[in-house]
This record gives C-alpha cells, structure tokens and sequence, in this order.
C-alpha cells in the first residue's frame, strides 16, 4: 500500500530547519544502570539523564515494579475516574502525601499532562497569568490553551513583574506561574520574592517543582522546602520521571484542592492512569530518597566540582546556576552539535540544545549529573571537552 502524498508545505519546512542547523534525527537508546547508556552500539557515560538518583535502574525499584505486573497486568485500562484508580494509585498518591507534608495528592500520566491541564483549568480570559520567560514549554503551552492575558517576566528583574502586578485590575485572577529549577539553565527560582509579591497583589502562586524534587531540601521535597516557602505556594506541581527515576505527574495539597483538580482538569479527567506497576515503583523510590539522604549530598558535590572546572574555561559561558544541569553556551546551532558529536566520539553522550528550546544565539551543550556518576568520569568529560573545543572554538 502507498503512502499518502505529504503536502508542500511540509516538505518546504523540513528544508528551512536543515538549513537552520536545527532538524532533530530519531535514534535508538538503551538505558544502563550507574549513569552510562548504549548508543549505536557503544557504550558511553551519559549525561543527558534527569535520574538525578540514579533511581530508575534501582534493584529495589525495579523488584517493586516486577512484583504488581502478575497480579495487575501491563496497562490500566481505563481512566482514573472511571475505573482505573487500583489500590497501587491510592497508595502512591497517599505517600506522596505524607512525602510533601500535605492533605493529599493527585496523580496525571505525565509532568507536562499536569502542567497543561491544571494551567487551563485555572485560568480564563477574565485572568492575566505571568509567565517566566524560561518556564518549561508545558507551562507556556497551558498559559496559551487556558485564553488568558499573558506577560512574560524574568526572573533576575523582578521589578518588571511587580509593575505588570500593579497595572493589572478588575475581577480576574492573576496567577504567577514559575519552575523552581530552570531546566535549560540550572538557575533557581527567586521564590522568596515571589511569595512576598504573590501576596502583595493577592495572587496565586504556581510552581513547577519537576526538576526540585529529591533534588533540594533536607527532605527532598523540593526548593520550596529548601527554602522553607512551602505554606505560601498555592499549587505545588511535582514529577516521578526525573529523580524519583519513574514516570507522571502529580500535584500534593489541601483536601479541596485536589477535590477541585479531581473534577476540573481534563487531562487527568480523559487520560488514561499511570500503570500499577509504575505506582508501585514510584512507591518504592519515595522511600529510598527519603531514608537515603547520601544521594543528594553526592549529587550536589559533582555537580560543584563540574561547574567550578567549566567555569575556569575561557572559551565558553557557564551561566551561574544550582544542582545538576549545568549549561555550557555555545551560541553556534552548528558548533553545538559538531562539539556534542566529537564527546560521544570519546565516550560521552550530552544533550546539544538548539532554538527553539532556547533562545536564539544561546544553543548550548547540556550537562545533567547524577550520583551515579564518579569523579573520573567527570575528569574524563572535561579533557574530552577540552580537546574538542581547542580545535573548533580556540582556534577560531
């Protein structure tokens, strides 16, 4: 049988982002425990991974997981709210309760399911949400479905914000959304001066915490804990797909508001839930992060030995930032990614970020650390990194 005939358009597209320097090629990756993968057949550290704890190949995670798929099967079938909620969903959203210090939780397939349903189920066009100009495309993406007045604010001139908070009147919400860790960048949220402006302007606070959790604070709650902010954030959103090493998104708070999110937000509402064994697996992560504190304490001290060390580099930009993600700006689409190719030559596999994830003239290399990593292989990055940019920026 014959393929449908692609219309012009597309073909013409697909032609202005190779000339770009932009188009994105699919490729086959394979997983390993301790921070490494397979890559076309080659084995190489990886550090493209947000398993910030090396979870996801945990012997205790996966045995949790192995253990419900007899007794529940692969899939779930349905949608939470018809028949699909098991007793392995209430069970993780009642841990990740008590995880947070809150009433309840609630479950969605994905961090960005969460992101675009609760966005959308918030706010109207009678509301002006204000959005920070780096919070993560599914933020953005639920700012625009929801119809309401957008402004766009930077983080580091909070000012700007306070005069948009000013200028806006009439019956409407104002909503402040932010991530707390910036994913592109690894800068943190301001979120102390956020709370005080969110209550200055009788706003609510929404925050993002996909990158925060098992990251910062003493229990891994997140930055908001990390900065003791937690009772002023409205709407705490959270993910099981980076360190906790699984898969979904979830929202922890008051009774009614989960009671509320329950019957309002269409992607929890229409989509079908997480698999049990998933729910089971997350369960079991929740519990390591919290009675294995070591897990953080490494992670924060390589991630400071790498960025100290590229911070020392002359050829490039290492943007002041926190914790695991590290950006090395490149500017160049094409640089980026002849720089990226050369590393994985040499053992390496890390993220080239290219417009339109970021801004124009900020593509970049994205290093994500776990604790999985060791200090030789930090070393090792950097004299590969080294070698490849002598020969194609310092000699320039």
């Amino acid at each position: 049988m014959s393929s449908p005939e692609v219309p012009e358009w597309i073909d013409n597209e697909l032609r202005e982002i190779r000339a770009a320097g932009l188009f994105r090629s699919r490729r086959t990756f394979h997983p390993l425990a301790d921070g490494r993968c397979l890559l076309e057949g080659r084995e190489l550290i990886n550090f493209s991974s947000n398993d910030y704890l090396n979870l996801s190949h945990d012997e205790r995670v996966i045995a949790a997981a192995a253990a419900v798929l007899p007794e529940m099967g692969v899939g779930t079938r349905a949608s939470a709210l018809v028949s699909g909620r098991t007793e392995w969903h209430a069970q993780l959203e009642n841990q990740l309760a008590r995880f947070e210090g809150t009433d309840e939780a609630i479950l969605f397939p994905s961090g960005y399911a969460a992101n675009l349903g609760i966005i959308s189920a918030f706010a109207n066009q009678e509301d002006t949400i204000f959005c920070d100009r780096l919070n993560h495309a599914s933020l953005i993406d639920g700012c625009r479905l929801s119809g309401a007045r957008l402004r766009v604010y930077r983080h580091d001139q909070l000012e700007k914000l306070k005069r948009e908070l000013e200028k806006t009147s009439g019956d409407g919400k104002k909503i402040i959304i932010t991530d707390s860790v910036f994913s592109m960048d690894g800068s943190l949220a301001p979120l102390v001066s956020l709370c005080d402006l969110a209550e200055e302007f009788n706003a609510t606070l929404m925050l993002d915490e996909a990158h925060a959790t098992g990251v910062w604070g003493g229990s891994g709650r997140g930055l908001a804990e990390e900065l003791g902010v937690e009772e002023r954030v409205t709407v705490r959103i959270g993910t099981l797909s980076k360190a906790v090493g699984t898969m979904g998104g979830f929202v922890a708070g008051p009774c009614s508001l989960i009671d509320w999110l329950w019957n309002r937000v269409r992607t929890q509402i229409y989509s079908t839930a997480l698999p049990p064994s998933i729910c089971a697996a997350a369960c079991k992560a929740l519990e390591i992060i919290q009675s294995e504190p070591d897990r953080r304490r490494l992670l924060h001290e390589q991630s400071t030995f790498l960025r100290r060390e590229l911070q020392q580099r002359p050829s490039v930009s290492v943007p002041p930032s926190s914790g695991p993600i590290i950006p090395i700006i490149l500017k160049d689409p094409d640089l980026t990614m002849k720089i990226a190719a050369e590393l994985q030559e040499s053992g390496f596999l890390v993220g080239a970020i290219r417009p339109p994830t970021v801004p124009q003239g900020t593509s970049r290399l994205r290093v994500s650390i776990t604790c999985a990593h060791q200090r030789d292989d930090l070393k090792g990055f950097l004299k590969a990194l080294d070698r490849s940019l002598a020969r194609n920026v310092e000699s320039r």
